[in-house]
């Protein structure tokens, strides 16, 4: 399994907190949700951190069951749409947006 990760690396803006979530919520779910093959999608939003660890506000993770699927994703037109509509939660957000990919492998806790 592919994962491909979104790292907002930074702060929201004061305030608007609860602004963003919402948006990316109700904006940018429902546009995540149709990227071609992804097989799983998870939105984390930073509770805590250890001491000295940079701020992380949100995470943004999908699942492909591999790359070719994952690179057919990020040629797709909602994946363009939700480019764009990601510019405008940038302005509730100072820092950068990094994105980082994993080759994943899902073990369950003992029974």
């Amino acid at each position: 399994m592919i994962v491909r990760e979104a790292l907002f690396e930074g702060k929201i803006h004061e305030g608007r907190e609860a602004e963003f979530r919402s948006f990316v919520e109700e904006r940018l779910v429902p546009l995540w949700r149709q990227f071609p093959g992804a097989k799983d999608i998870q939105v984390q939003f930073g509770t805590e951190r250890d001491e000295g660890a940079p701020i992380v506000s949100m995470v943004l993770s999908i699942s492909y069951p591999d790359m070719e699927t994952c690179n057919k994703a990020l040629q797709s037109p909602v994946r363009f749409e939700s480019r764009e509509v990601t510019g405008e939660l940038l302005k509730m957000f100072t820092g950068r947006v990094h994105h980082h990919v994993f080759e994943a492998t899902r073990y369950a806790p003992p029974e």
